[in-house]
């Protein structure tokens, strides 16, 4: 299928990072208020530009429209172009109030059309994995989720220097306007939903908590850049999310069962290991000992922190492996390998993929209109629950989904074939003997 780009900045680059992986998708071209950063993007990539949006939107050719505007153009620019006919992929967070959100998918069924979005890290290696052990039964019944995305006091991070790859800058301004919740819960609660269904209710809290974060002006100035969520579950599930622009960087994923728990370092990294522990008496006990805590290596001879899986591959996963592109030199090419090694490694074109796969094939898409506007709802909760805090019930909710065919499928079952260390074999006994004196 073919597609148009609406908005070419610092996250475009992102997106064309893993493009090669793509061949079934085309690309007519883009289109972004800045003449001069489309010109800049149309050189680098060969891509043609259109001089205005109509253009665009008047294109035969375009069958998706991809659109990474800002967050506050994202109902105009999305519904102009269901007006227009095209199927729209938008960046998250999908709209900035729950009843534009509403209206957009409505237009979008009237019209026979499909308006889905990002964030698609639900389709990742990782969280494939994870939710696949859940439903092996490999942790018992799932209890409580912990949720970190702390990324970094950004006032001391000297972003004025980072570039993408065409020159973009790094949106500083317009990520302390947006703020960390807007920015980034939507990564959390898309696979902690589609996991384990709508959330019933909500309490939250946000604050600013950092003044002063940069000589720029700010437009609003009293944006949080801490958010805490806690969400309630129909089958039992607690969930805590947590959002900073204050805390060092920390993404880790954590499900907690009754009887183990699932580990993944980043959401960002789409083949970040995945650890399971099938908790017994002697990881549980060894985690009181300092040293067991401190050195990750010792405990985990102990089952502290359990065993690693072997991750679910999808059929993009190749995607992320290498970076391939127009003008890359042999400095980008090694800081490229460096950065999905040890930072992340994301394919954001995977979420045009899923929806084009569906398309194609003639089903549903993965992630449902009622979906992704309870995601869409949770996040305009937790943004504004402001320094009193709150606590509702969102008004909107979903039919619980399913992972994608290959997950679902998948042959392979982690509870069954999970073996503890070999000290929690051979020490299990006297743990239990010492418990008891």
């Amino acid at each position: 299928m073919r597609i148009a780009f609406v908005g070419v900045g610092f996250v475009f680059d992102i997106y064309m990072r893993t493009r090669w992986a793509h061949p079934e998708i085309e690309i007519c071209g883009v289109f972004d208020i800045d003449a001069k950063r489309a010109a800049t993007v149309g050189r680098h990539y060969d891509l043609n530009i259109y001089p205005d949006y109509e253009s665009l939107l008047a294109d035969p050719r375009v069958d998706i429209v991809v659109n990474l505007t800002n967050i506050h153009a994202h109902y105009e620019v999305t519904k102009r172009a269901l007006q227009a006919g095209k199927h729209v992929y938008s960046e998250k967070p999908l709209t900035t109030e729950v009843e534009q959100s509403r209206e957009l998918f409505a237009l979008a069924a009237e019209k026979g059309l499909v308006f889905t979005g990002a964030p698609c890290n639900v389709f990742s290696d990782s969280v494939s994995t994870m939710w696949k052990a859940v439903r092996d039964g490999a942790i018992g019944k799932p209890v409580l989720v912990y949720a970190e995305l702390d990324d970094n006091p950004v006032h001391l991070m000297n972003t004025e220097n980072v570039r993408s790859p065409t020159g973009a800058p790094w949106p500083l301004v317009e990520e302390l306007q947006e703020g960390c919740t807007f920015e980034h819960v939507g990564y959390h609660l898309v696979w902690i939903c589609a996991m384990f269904g709508p959330a019933i209710s909500v309490t939250a809290f946000s604050k600013l908590l950092v003044q002063n974060r940069t000589d720029k002006p700010l437009d609003p100035a009293d944006t949080p850049d801490f958010s805490v969520a806690c969400l309630n579950f129909a089958n039992g599930v607690a969930a805590r999310v947590t959002c900073s622009f204050v805390a060092p960087r920390d993404h880790r994923m954590r499900i907690i069962g009754e009887e183990g728990e699932l580990t993944g370092d980043s959401y960002r990294h789409y083949q970040s290991p995945v650890f399971l522990e099938r908790f017994s008496t002697v990881s549980l006990n060894a985690r009181k000992a300092y040293t067991m805590r401190e050195q990750p290596l010792l405990g985990r001879r102990f089952g502290i922190g359990g065993q690693p899986l072997k991750l679910l591959r999808q059929w993009k996963s190749h995607s992320v492996e290498a970076e391939r592109g127009t003008k890359l030199s042999a400095k980008q090419r090694l800081v490229s390998a460096i950065r999905r090694r040890e930072i992340y490694a994301q394919d954001k074109f995977l979420g045009i993929a899923e929806m084009v796969r569906a398309i194609v094939e003639q089903r549903p898409q993965p992630l449902s209109p009622d979906f992704l506007m309870h995601v869409n709802e949770l996040t305009l909760l937790i943004q504004r629950a402001g320094e009193n805090g709150t606590t509702c019930i969102p008004t909107t909710t979903f039919d619980p989904i399913e992972p994608l065919p290959e997950v679902a499928q998948a042959t392979i079952n982690y509870r069954k074939g999970y073996k503890g260390s070999m000290f929690e074999r051979l020490l299990g006994g006297t743990v239990e003997s010492l418990n008891r004196q």
